[in-house]
């Protein structure tokens, strides 16, 4: 059995990574690209959090949380938004991956991998890291050339902040070099 050990800061910045069961390309389907952005809001509005920065790709997503003072409580978030989306996606029809009898047994369904990686940002330069990972990712995956052109991401955010130049990312950013978080 795993050791795996979760670590909880309390109003903490957190990195995730969640993967689709199989690692289905569920996200090119815009029903469930909708379903999933109204778990999220339905979630926030009954537990807020700051989504600082986030991409939404076919398989997989990252994102980066900031909770609220005294509260740690990511995990009741998580599971509340993958069963929100879920019962939802099955609801309208949507494809799910083929489980075992065991699995199916325990309550799991063949949408998402059971677990999702989770990291807690402890400094500005970590931060900027993570940060810029994310919004690298869909050029990384060879989804687009450049991160202007995918359209789930908050790298528009932040273009219009003045946060990036309208053109970052046409080649690894240095602060990259080396680095992979999936």
């Amino acid at each position: 059995m795993s050791d795996y050990r979760r670590w909880f800061v309390a109003g903490g910045t957190y990195f995730f990574t969640l993967v689709t069961y199989n690692r289905y390309p569920l996200f090119r389907d815009a029903r469930a690209r909708e379903f999933l952005g109204d778990a999220i809001r339905e979630v926030r509005s009954e537990s807020p959090f700051h989504l600082l920065a986030t991409v939404l790709l076919w398989d997989h997503l990252h994102c980066l949380w900031i909770l609220p003072p005294g509260d740690d409580a990511y995990p009741a978030r998580w599971k509340s938004i993958k069963d929100k989306f879920t019962t939802t996606w099955l609801a309208a029809g949507g494809h799910e991956e083929p489980i075992t009898s065991s699995q199916r047994q325990r309550g799991h369904r063949g949408v998402w991998q059971r677990r999702y990686h989770e990291h807690v940002v402890r400094d500005d330069g970590e931060l900027e890291v993570r940060f810029d990972y994310i919004h690298f990712n869909p050029v990384k995956h060879g989804y687009v050339a450049h991160p202007a052109d995918w359209c789930w991401s908050s790298f528009h955010r932040y273009v219009k902040s003045g946060h990036y130049p309208a053109n970052w990312g046409s080649t690894e950013p240095p602060s990259l070099d080396g680095v992979d978080f999936e």
